[in-house]
């Protein structure tokens, strides 16, 4: 097991296209000359690519010592209210694993959706079944090694509170929060995170560590980036150069060294992904 953390990208910058590079042995070389060690493949709009292609992008990622995530299709909807729509979104975490699993990876993040038109704790509930019904179901095609991650969400309205992550994750020791903290600070209208002391950061770790209690809360997997909000949450991604909003980086990469934490961390950067990841692992080196 990794005993520090990973630094990776969502996806390929906007300067990977002036590389010229279309391979998958062009998109490794690309990250690692960054100096990072992960790579989450988008499979937002559906997961379309094939094994053959998934297991050339896994074989020359680890020639360079880098590990692969999948994120899962952004229709999922564990908690609607029509009962197809749930089933279809175990459907597309198999389809998730199967991807991931050709490309040598572990990891599958997922939204676990909206609440719509029902309570918080109602939608909860059927989310929770959900995800009991998709483990069941990814055991029994043979991809209980892979490890299902909802995510921390940044609109208001959104299923995906830090709390409701980890209700989510007692469903089964294996799932793993993922940690979006530029969702969880764009919720908070700017209020959570933002303290460049890092009270926000620790609060959370405390928290990751009670409810969990494993080594799920060192080794979670994470989201970061400095996004834009409205009174809805969260508005636009932005980039390390936008100040403007948070959350903060570098009190987040001190609390990591200081208690030993080793999560994978995904940077969502809009178009700057590759830079502003090779900028938080020289935070934390640094720290």
């Amino acid at each position: 097991m990794n005993e520090s953390p990973r630094f990776g990208t969502a996806g390929l910058s906007d300067s990977f296209k002036a590389t010229g590079g279309k391979t998958p042995a062009d998109i490794a070389r690309y990250t690692s000359s960054f100096g990072l060690t992960a790579f989450e493949y988008q499979c937002g709009r559906g997961v379309r690519i094939s094994a053959e292609r998934a297991a050339e992008l896994g074989a020359a990622c680890a020639a360079q010592g880098i590990v692969l995530s999948v994120h899962a299709p952004y229709y999922i909807s564990m908690s609607s209210l029509e009962e197809d729509k749930r089933l279809h979104s175990v459907d597309y975490l198999l389809q998730s694993c199967a991807a991931v699993k050709a490309m040598g990876g572990r990891r599958v993040i997922f939204h676990a959706g909206s609440c719509g038109k029902q309570s918080r704790e109602a939608a909860l509930e059927k989310a929770m079944d959900t995800l009991t019904r998709a483990q069941k179901a990814v055991d029994e095609a043979g991809y209980g090694d892979c490890i299902l991650c909802p995510e921390t969400m940044g609109k208001v309205g959104q299923l995906g509170t830090l709390d409701e992550v980890l209700a989510l994750c007692a469903v089964d020791k294996r799932i793993t929060p993922c940690i979006d903290f530029g969702h969880l600070y764009a919720r908070s209208r700017g209020q959570d995170l933002a303290d460049p002391e890092g009270k926000g950061y620790a609060a959370l770790l405390d928290r990751l560590e009670e409810a969990l209690g494993d080594e799920r809360a060192k080794n979670f997997h994470a989201h970061f980036s400095r996004i834009a909000y409205t009174d809805g949450g969260e508005k636009m991604h932005l980039t390390f150069a936008d100040t403007q909003y948070g959350p903060p980086h570098e009190p987040l990469m001190k609390l990591l060294k200081q208690r030993g934490l080793h999560p994978t961390f995904i940077c969502e950067s809009a178009g700057t992904q590759a830079e502003d990841a090779a900028t938080l692992r020289k935070a934390f080196e640094e720290a």
